[in-house]
């Protein structure tokens, strides 16, 4: 118990600190191949590209302890291209939707016409399409696109941000967010538990207070002694809760582990799930509307190649071979400390596009979720880490254990002898 409680004389607390274990984040893209007959209303069409792997590093900083047994701390991510690992360079062009244009054309659906007019005339006068040829560094970590002056200017507000644009801008060399956990010094059942997040007790993203509440870990490690039920943790990226369930026992490299899975319900409708309601307005199943969370934006998250969705969202699009053996997460945890001993992450990025009358610029583009990347975070424990893992929370106390009985058994005779010569 004192090896797994968050306190500098613990065994795990330097893990828990600096995460020794080598992760990976692996980005898949999904490059439009039709982009012409698209904007005329056909089918997208999309071949998958990549892995383009980054090393990535995190560490914890700020760390402080309190007197109600909780310690705060940010942590921090550092991504490394990989070239070795990955089959492209960032220097690649990858055709995808003008993920700014189409997303405030959806965004400014609503709104009068003649502001719809000003934008289609400024996206005339900047050159600026339905779909673009970037680099993968590009879309990756920005470039500069005067449209955001332009969309600053015609709806104040509307894109609370300014210079370039990102879809991972703010994922590298940055925290996610103020984390306050329990230590478990007073209450070992408690260890690692959230008491808050930026502060807050619960978020204001979703419509149900079992919506927003902030659920579980910050999905590093998990209290010992854990049940082959289900493990929660909150996650700053999809800015929600998440629950994963028990799917078989198994052995990392000689260490005994749960494997928790994602349930089909995770990402489930409203209609379909009613728990999941509070995350709607919804669409198919499968896909989680996280507009309210990424500045209004239409992005929704899903699993790869819309696993465990709706079938319709699939058919939309071709190019996708959803499966389970390619596209589910999972978490292998060591149930008797609570230590993830390898895990891989999935999560899918899309944009929902569609024509918008008075955008001339939308085309006849069809109301589609059109996938665009998916990425992985994968881990294990290994090396003199794994070694020292074995060794002192598996090796040790199975022998003690065992001489436990040992003992017990040469004890027996002895209480019998006592016994009779009494």
């Amino acid at each position: 118990l004192q090896n797994v409680r968050i306190d500098p004389s613990s065994i795990s607390f330097s893990m828990w600190k600096d995460i020794p274990v080598p992760f990976y984040m692996s980005v898949h893209f999904f490059e439009v191949l039709n982009p012409k007959e698209v904007l005329q209303g056909a089918k997208p069409v999309l071949n998958e590209r990549g892995p383009f792997v980054y090393r990535e590093f995190r560490y914890k900083t700020n760390i402080t302890f309190h007197d109600n047994d909780t310690v705060s701390f940010l942590e921090y991510r550092k991504l490394f291209f990989q070239p070795h690992l990955s089959n492209g360079s960032e220097e690649e062009y990858i055709v995808v939707p003008n993920i700014l244009m189409m997303g405030a054309a959806v965004m400014m659906e609503n709104l009068p016409n003649f502001v719809k007019l000003l934008l289609s005339g400024a996206l005339a006068g900047l050159k600026q399409e339905a779909f673009m040829n970037r680099t993968v560094g590009e879309i990756m970590w920005g470039y500069d696109d005067p449209l955001i002056d332009a969309i600053n200017m015609i709806v104040p507000g509307l894109i609370p941000f300014k210079g370039k644009f990102g879809l991972f801008m703010e994922f590298n060399n940055s925290d996610s967010g103020l984390f306050t956990v329990n230590t478990g010094m007073k209450n070992i059942s408690r260890v690692h538990i959230v008491d808050s997040w930026n502060g807050l007790k619960k978020v204001n993203y979703w419509r149900s207070n079992e919506c927003n509440m902030i659920n579980g870990t910050a999905g590093e490690m998990w209290p010992p002694f854990m049940s082959p039920t289900s493990l929660e943790f909150y996650s700053p990226d999809a800015c929600r809760s998440m629950t994963l369930v028990y799917e078989r026992s198994g052995k990392f490299k000689g260490v005994p582990t749960y494997r928790f899975v994602a349930p089909k319900t995770l990402f489930a409708n409203g209609t379909d799930y009613p728990p999941n309601e509070g995350f709607c307005p919804c669409m198919q199943s499968g896909i989680l509307n996280v507009s309210t969370c990424r500045l209004n934006a239409p992005m929704f998250i899903s699993h790869p190649h819309f696993y465990n969705a709706d079938p319709a969202l699939v058919n939309a699009v071709e190019g996708l071979h959803p499966s389970k053996d390619h596209h589910a997460l999972f978490l292998d945890v060591h149930p008797m400390t609570g230590i993830p001993m390898n895990c891989s992450i999935k999560l899918q990025l899309n944009l929902y596009i569609k024509q918008v009358s008075g955008i001339i610029q939308t085309g006849k583009i069809q109301p589609v979720v059109l996938p665009l990347l998916w990425f992985a975070e994968s881990g294990s424990i290994e090396g003199s880490v794994l070694k020292q893992f074995y060794t002192n929370l598996v090796l040790i106390p199975s022998v003690l254990d065992y001489l436990q009985y040992i003992f017990l058994g040469l004890s027996i005779p002895l209480i019998i002898s006592a016994a009779i010569l009494m």
